[in-house]
């Protein structure tokens, strides 16, 4: 995209990078074993697609599919409707993907507040409901006459009562404001060079997550890219190395991408061809930088703490 400011860092890509991008696209024809998706982005329609799938190979699957709002993807575009018919268009998928679930597998599944009712109320139907998270989207739009809306849901369900969750990878560094002793010795807290700091367990209300912008490594034009800090809270909780993790609706990449970082095996279906090259582009870069922002040391920093990071990332790499 010409006119970009010479700081901005948001994915443009050329005819040519396009035309090589294009030809490393998977396309699905026929029913493929597992092994022919692993690490793989699929251009095309997942309706079309489902019969084509592979059973009990997912051990993560993460949906994002649109809300429920009048929303134009560069072309594909989503009519709001009412919360029946939304019902109505979950329920023309949602119980179509389980069979591709492993028995202890876990799903993610993104919202709003307006399609948020709808989606519990599918995942309750065939699903465990873990949990819900609720995790603060800075960027909300301002209102006159009604509350910013500036947060989403995510609910969490699994297959099984018996399934992955990886609680020691998730924990969030925190600053402590009113450190305590006890006996002299601090309680629940690290003093460091950095500061005093406390790693607590997680929770499911989120206020750590900055929206992709346009001086992030991250970012793209798509109209709703999750961060890549987000989508690897539920990947490292949720799946181990080498896991098998697969979003159907992957939008600019981020979950594919995010589980290449972080040492799983992906794919990804999404229907809008210029969005496929953004995500293969965006896996050739994790290759060169597989930082992910806000995650640094094993551990989720609070928001606003980059130069810390960036010293804890310096000393890490110094000991290596």
């Amino acid at each position: 995209m010409p006119g970009r400011a010479p700081r901005n860092r948001t994915l443009t890509l050329t005819d040519e990078n396009r035309n090589r991008l294009l030809k490393e696209l998977l396309s699905l024809n026929a029913p493929v074993p597992a092994e022919s998706l692993s690490d793989r982005i699929v251009n095309g329609d997942l309706m079309e697609l489902l019969d084509f799938l592979p059973n009990a190979f997912v051990d993560l699957l993460i949906l994002d599919p649109p809300y429920n709002l009048d929303k134009d993807f560069h072309g594909t575009k989503f009519g709001h409707c009412s919360h029946e018919e939304y019902i109505r268009y979950l329920e023309s998928w949602f119980p179509k993907l389980l069979r591709l679930l492993k028995p202890h597998a876990s799903v993610y599944l993104c919202g709003d507040w307006k399609c948020s009712a709808a989606e519990y109320e599918v995942m309750a139907k065939y699903l465990i409901v873990q949990n819900r998270i609720t995790w603060q989207r800075e960027k909300g739009r301002g209102a006159i006459a009604n509350w910013k809306n500036c947060c989403e849901d995510i609910w969490f369900g699994t297959v099984d009562r018996e399934y992955t969750f990886n609680v020691d990878a998730v924990k969030q560094k925190r600053r402590v404001l009113a450190p305590y002793r006890e006996k002299g010795v601090p309680k629940d807290w690290q003093e460091t060079e950095d500061g005093k700091y406390r790693l607590t367990c997680p929770s499911n209300f989120w206020d750590d997550i900055s929206i992709p912008y346009w001086s992030m490594p991250e970012n793209t034009d798509h109209p709703t890219q999750k961060p890549e800090k987000l989508l690897a809270k539920l990947v490292l909780a949720s799946s181990r190395p080498e896991d098998f993790v697969f979003d159907p609706f992957l939008g600019s990449g981020t979950t594919a991408v995010v589980a290449k970082k972080l040492g799983r095996h992906f794919c990804g279906i999404e229907i809008n061809q210029e969005y496929c090259c953004w995500a293969q582009e965006r896996l050739h870069r994790a290759d060169v930088n597989p930082d992910i922002q806000g995650y640094c040391d094993g551990v989720f920093w609070e928001r606003n703490t980059l130069n810390l990071q960036r010293q804890a990332q310096q000393k890490s790499t110094a000991n290596k």
